[in-house]
Order: structure tokens, then sequence, then C-alpha cells
């Protein structure tokens, strides 16, 4: 019986990715398990030599600057049967052509969803410590803190609101486990039981928002979570109360959040904002009560390795026939990011 032939793969993605997401001892893995010129990255689908290759092409492995599969792309892929994206949202990449020719999508975005995470614990427990009022105070005053400027630091059963059970969200609900806080969920498409095997109490947008010192965001950015933060319910926060934001910008209104910071009601740390990056003469960038950072939480450096891995260990199980493990379906769309 004749051995199968190994499918045909080309890389689609801006090419300074490539060497983060596979090095060596992967890229040797994607070679043993497919058809792959290591040296080809298609950056424009028009480009006639991407042409040609995508008549061959079974398998696209995707990720950041890879052009939207359309119905034109997808007419000269023939062959295509598989998208394997390293990174994590395909909303962008796919359209309703690819569903309709029943093409399987699988996306490393869990592998992407840990270091957000980390990221948003690390926040939560240096904001329950208010570290960074102290570093401000310390930096103008060079004088160590008094009792009653600690007297409300600490982690001990503080209130933690995690908005949004998404892959992110359910990560840092693992994380949170071993500290002493009291964790708060939102989510409308979480019961209660599942909210309690989490380690969280679930509660209306509106109670959590007023029970919770610190809130973190992780609802994905679609039509239903547009500015689902507005100017009345930012009010519900208590005073002094933190925002994390390392889901999308798109889900604070941006003017009631901004007076909201300018008057020192309430502390952000915010990896993403809208518009983004903000205007140079955002009073963001200066406000002591506001830590900015240049939406880095998701995976950057060695940590694309660890998407790169996932696509490989796809592709792997692809080509011995089982089930992909990350398979993204048309009908999560409507509530995923």
């Amino acid at each position: 019986m004749p051995t199968p032939q190994p499918p045909r793969a080309v890389f689609a993605m801006d090419p300074v990715h490539l060497p983060l997401l596979f090095p060596p001892p992967l890229m040797a893995r994607l070679k043993q398990t497919c058809d792959l010129d290591p040296g080809f990255v298609v950056r424009d689908f028009a480009d006639p030599a991407a042409a040609e290759t995508l008549a061959r092409t079974e398998v696209l492995i995707t990720g950041w600057g890879c052009p939207a599969l359309d119905a034109c792309v997808l007419a000269a892929a023939p062959r295509l049967r598989t998208v394997l994206h390293a990174a994590g949202s395909v909303r962008s990449l796919v359209g309703e052509a690819l569903w309709e020719r029943g093409i399987t999508v699988s996306s490393a975005v869990t592998g992407n969803a840990l270091p957000v995470a980390e990221y948003t614990l690390a926040m939560i427990l240096l904001a329950g410590k208010d570290t960074f009022t102290h570093r401000e105070r310390f930096r103008t005053t060079h004088a160590y803190p008094t009792d009653a400027e600690t007297a409300h630091t600490g982690n001990v059963g503080r209130r933690i609101g995690i908005i949004g059970a998404s892959r992110v969200g359910r990560r840092l609900l693992e994380l949170l486990r071993p500290f002493d806080f009291t964790v708060l969920l939102h989510d409308p498409y979480v019961s209660p039981a599942t909210a309690a095997a989490l380690g969280a109490e679930l509660l209306p947008l509106e109670d959590l928002l007023r029970h919770s010192d610190i809130v973190s965001l992780h609802a994905p950015d679609i039509p239903e979570t547009y500015r689902m933060l507005d100017a009345g319910r930012l009010a519900l926060i208590r005073d002094g109360g933190v925002l994390i934001n390392t889901s999308r910008g798109a889900l604070v209104a941006p003017d009631a959040l901004t007076d909201e910071l300018v008057s020192g009601r309430l502390h952000a740390i915010l990896d993403v904002t809208e518009p983004e990056p903000l205007p140079a003469g955002s009073p963001l960038y200066r406000l002591p009560n506001v830590f900015l950072t240049p939406h880095i939480a998701g995976s950057l450096g060695n940590e694309l390795e660890r998407l790169g891995r996932i696509v490989v260990e796809e592709l792997e199980r692809l080509v011995a026939g089982l089930p992909p493990a990350h398979e993204v379906r048309h009908s999560d769309l409507a509530r995923v990011a």
C-alpha cells in the first residue's frame, strides 16, 4: 500500500514573526509532518508566486499580518482544507466563504490566553498592594509611607470582579485560587454552578461592579459588549476602585473612563485603549492613578513559541487522522473574540 503523501502547507503572515513562532526544533517537526518551504511566506495573496503556491496548498499556517481569506483567495486555493492560526482571534481572518467550503479552522488562542492571564494576575496583586500609588509618592517624597497611608493596602479578602469567563477569564480564575481573594464573576453564558466550580460567585454586572475592589475585563469584543462599561456602570465602582483592561478598549466608553480617571476617583491599569494608541495629548499618559502598557499582555518574545507549538501539534493530529484539539467553529464566533 503506498505511503500517504504529506499535505502541502504554506505560511501566510508577517515574516517577522516566523522565527519566534517556529524556532528550529519546531520548524523541524513541521517539515517532518508536511510538505513545506520554510523560506516562503505569503504576505499578499495577489502576488503571482503566492497564487501559484495556493493552487497546491492543503494547509495554510497563518499568523499576525495574514490578509483576510476572502472568496477570491479561496477560489485560488481549491485544495485548501485546513487553516491553522498561530495567533489568537480569527474573526478578521475568516469569512462566510470559508465556512461554506467546510474548511477546518484551528487557533492557538488558548496559548495566547495564558500570558494575558499571568499579566492580569500580576497587576491584581500589585494593585492590591497599592503599588503604583506608593511608587509615585515615593518618587516625589523619598519617604516611607505612614500607617495611615497603608491602612487600606493589602490582598487579604480583596474582592476581585472578573467580567467574562473567556479562555483568559477562566485561566485567570485558576491562577487566583491560591490567593486569599473573594472572586466574583459576570458572564451571561455561565450558570451559578459553573461559576462555583470555577471558584467564583456569579453576579449580574451591576452588582459585580458595586461589590468589587478590582474589576478585570475579559469579555470578547462583540456588538453586545460594545461600551458595556459606560458612564453609568463605571460610576458603580467604589471610590478608589481599580479597573484592569486587557481585553479591548471598545468595551469601555473612553470619554467616561477619562472623566473618572481625571477626577481621581478610580484607578486603572490599561493594556488596551480606544483609540489604540491614545493620542499624544491624552491625560491618561501622565495621570498618577493610571498605569498604561502598550498592548503587551498577549504573547510576546519567547511566548510566541507556545503558539507555534500548538500549531505543530494540531498539524501532527491532522496527519494522524485525529480531530483538532483547538478547533474554531462558526457557531462560536457570535460570542468569542
